[in-house]
């Protein structure tokens, strides 16, 4: 079995984080949410992945080499523009052959792996094994609708939902969704749609088979849907502690103190991580914050956020909650202080606050 990763899109709702980096590569817990992907893959049993890519290739490949990191072996599909789901299966066929193979969305959590589901699917053999799970607004999703736990209809985000099981990011298909692929048309969006070409599969009397996710799944594209899968991954760490405290600090719960890191008279309480060579001085960092290498929060108080490398928070007189910070990000006090902050802010930025 292969799998095929997804990592073509834009990111436009996490911009302007986005303009600088592939939105696959923000860190969850200080990982890029595309590692989970590959390591998902990786315990499944799948050794050779597909990887669409996008205008951000260059960055991607980088990050991700030849997959060896991960014990697999990593092939690159260039994708023109985003065209749609099932246009990246379309330009996916010659890698994937007639393979059975799981397609994972490159911006996608989800917490207990996949590997009962490749099980079933390899014992089952049907053309298609769809993940579903309960969701608050299906509107924003692609919607299964079941009759007798069968998949009867799907539908790509309804303006009128009349089933709450939204489509998880994670779709395992047989060689037949290539010929359903090739008969379907660009929907409104100008895209080729992944629900029509299973909804094709279900019309042409193939079994497509759901399957309900136990635990969370996480579409990582928004800034809350980040924390909050940062929160979720943070929650599951054990505690661990390399880096230097000294004696008038305070290490409170599940904290990971990285190597090179440095806490001085400051208070860290878990779940958080604070990266190699990072300097928590004067601070208060609280839970589900996840600190990047080499960042720097002086005098200042953070809670529920994610810092990326090389940034700066100094002096602030009011707690940061529920950030996403760029690289190389400077936000110091300046004379007038307002009430609150929150921030989302991009790579290379700096913020001056006045007290």
């Amino acid at each position: 079995m292969k799998g095929l990763i997804l990592s073509g899109g834009k990111g436009t709702r996490l911009r302007p984080l986005t303009y600088t980096s592939a939105k696959q590569l923000v860190p969850v817990a200080n990982k890029p949410v595309l590692f989970y992907g590959i390591e998902a893959l990786a315990a499944a049993g799948i050794r050779e992945i597909g990887m669409v890519i996008g205008e951000t290739g260059a960055e991607i490949r980088a990050a991700v080499g030849d997959g060896s990191a991960w014990g697999v072996s990593i092939t690159f599909i260039p994708q023109d523009a985003p065209r749609g789901l099932a246009h990246a299966v379309l330009i996916s066929e010659a890698f994937i052959g007639q393979d059975p193979f799981v397609m994972y969305l490159g911006d996608n959590l989800l917490n207990r792996g996949i590997e009962p589901f490749v099980e079933e699917f390899l014992r089952e053999r049907p053309a298609a094994q769809i993940l579903l799970t309960h969701v608050p607004d299906p509107q924003m999703f692609g919607v299964a609708e079941l009759e007798h736990g069968r998949v009867v209809r799907l539908i790509e985000k309804p303006k009128e939902p009349t089933s709450d099981l939204a489509l998880v990011g994670v779709y395992l298909f047989g060689p037949e969704i290539f010929a359903s692929v090739r008969r379907i048309r660009p929907s409104f969006r100008d895209e080729l749609e992944i629900t029509d070409a299973i909804q094709d599969l279900i019309d042409r009397g193939l079994a497509v088979r759901p399957h309900l996710v136990e635990g969370w799944w996480k579409d990582t594209g928004k800034l809350e849907d980040m924390l909050e899968a940062n929160r979720l991954i943070l929650d599951t760490f054990s505690r661990r502690i390399e880096g230097q405290v000294d004696d008038s600090s305070r290490i409170e719960g599940k904290v990971v103190l990285e190597a090179g890191a440095v806490v001085e008279r400051s208070v860290v309480r878990g779940p958080a991580i604070i990266g190699a060579r990072a300097v928590i001085r004067d601070a208060y960092v609280g839970p589900f914050t996840s600190i990047m290498n080499d960042v720097q929060i002086l005098g200042s108080e953070i809670e529920h956020s994610i810092v990326l490398e090389g940034s700066v928070i100094a002096g602030l007189a009011t707690r940061v909650e529920d950030s996403l910070i760029g690289k190389n990000v400077r936000i110091h006090r300046l004379p007038v202080k307002p009430h609150a902050y929150r921030f989302m802010l991009g790579d290379n930025s700096e913020v001056g606050i006045r007290w």
